[in-house]
């Protein structure tokens, strides 16, 4: 499909925009809230101590091994169906999800199977989640005006780090309020409860969105791929391969530099939970503010060299940023943090279109499943607990930073080798 044809196609209302953006609140205002709330989930469910912890990072984890094979599912349904019936399932599912885990019965009561019962919901949440944020990106992408496509799509990224302040904001209050006694027999639920009722309602804000133009297009034309997987590995390898990277990078910055930071900063002694939880706020609306910045930005110059920049910054500044907050002054902590979720935000405001625009409107939700969300599960989920692993055994602690640095030089040469995918760039007029 030509630029021009994507100029002349009807666009998106704005109202179907805005509910797209802010649906993926509730994704990330679920995986953050766990992370920041590891510490406390570690005692109810697991029955506290360090093993319990790594054993609460590790659910965290394995569960983000659902992320793939939810992506492939929702995928599917995405390209065969719609973008629109496949985010309202998979917002049905999170919403479930969510309220019975705020249901569910602690250690205390029922022993070890309060853990297992607390993995097999982060199972489900996770299924459901596979295909959220893809398809949100893809919705945004194909709704939006070809010359806005990096803004419009990098609020996705914002409006995921509203989610993930909402969480710290939530989560701050409810750890002020009460002791840990308290805590610890009930007051973990509070959270929970708040982000099912957050599902139910983006769920039903999303039963008046529009369905993408580019579906309705590929429907018109009968284009669309009877098997969406197959159609992806066929003829987008390469494609697949860069998205892959993309998100690889993407992923370790946003889980190690944003997500993991408050429980780091608690288990090497830096702050407690609750200042830890605080400087977390500081950190999400820095990157609020840098993620709309950085999608103009590539709209402007590319996404190909904003990216590369990005990249090379992760190279270096994780290593410094984590030993310079590793016991030091609240001042350092707040300024490697506030780092940290600028270089992440900004990547993955750029990777969101980057990424998307890897495929034809054709079986994109699976090329997305298959190249983007195979990546988070592994360079996401996993490596929280890796970083708080190797801290641990090594007592070295930039080892997260490390871990960013490596990535981010693996990935840079794909980087400055691939072809631009900024349309106004790619193909002026």
């Amino acid at each position: 499909m030509t630029d021009a044809a994507m100029n002349d196609q009807p666009r998106i209302s704005r109202a179907s925009l805005v509910i797209a953006a802010l649906s993926t609140i509730v994704e990330w205002y679920d995986f953050t809230l766990y992370l920041y709330f590891a510490t406390v989930l570690s005692r109810v469910f697991f029955g506290g101590g360090e093993i319990s912890l790594l054993a609460t990072l590790a659910g965290f984890a394995v569960s983000y091994c659902m992320r793939p094979l939810g992506a492939v599912v929702f995928g599917y349904i995405g390209d065969r169906l719609g973008r629109r019936h496949m985010m309202l399932l998979s917002m049905a599912l999170m919403t479930a999800a969510m309220l019975a885990t705020a249901l569910l019965p602690a250690y205390a009561r029922i022993g070890s199977t309060a853990g297992v019962l607390l993995l097999v919901l982060r199972l489900a949440m996770a299924f459901s989640v596979g295909g959220e944020y893809t398809g949100v990106v893809a919705y945004l992408l194909e709704g939006a005006h070809v010359r806005r496509r990096g803004l419009v799509t990098s609020f996705a990224s914002a409006a995921s780090e509203i989610g993930a302040l909402l969480a710290v904001a939530v989560s701050a209050l409810t750890v002020g309020m009460l002791d840990a006694a308290r805590l610890d027999a009930w007051g973990w639920r509070i959270p929970f409860f708040v982000g099912a009722l957050l599902a139910a309602s983006i769920w039903v804000a999303r039963s008046t969105m529009q369905e993408s133009p580019d579906f309705e297009r590929q429907r018109d034309h009968g284009t669309v791929p009877e098997a969406p997987v197959r159609h992806a590995l066929t003829h987008h390898r390469r494609a697949l391969l860069r998205t892959f990277a993309i998100s690889a990078l993407g992923s370790i910055t946003y889980y190690v530099g944003i997500t993991y930071v408050p429980v780091y900063l608690n288990s090497t002694g830096t702050l407690g939970e609750s200042a830890s939880l605080k400087l977390s706020t500081v950190a999400a609306v820095a990157v609020i503010l840098v993620t709309p910045l950085a999608g103009m930005l590539s709209d402007r110059i590319g996404r190909k060299p904003v990216l590369a920049a990005l990249a090379a910054l992760c190279a270096v500044l994780p290593l410094w940023m984590f030993a310079l907050m590793a016991g030091g002054t609240y001042a350092q902590a707040v300024l490697g943090a506030v780092v940290l979720a600028c270089v992440a935000g900004a990547f993955s405001a750029v990777g969101a279109p980057a990424t998307a625009e890897q495929f034809p409107g054709e079986g994109r939700l699976s090329g997305l499943a298959l190249g983007a969300t195979l990546a988070t599960a592994i360079f996401g989920g996993m490596t929280p607990f890796l970083a708080e692993l190797l801290v641990k055994l090594t007592g070295w602690n930039a080892v997260p930073g490390a871990l960013i640095a490596v990535t981010a030089l693996a990935v840079l040469p794909v980087l400055v080798t691939m072809p631009e995918t900024t349309p106004a760039l790619r193909c002026p007029d």
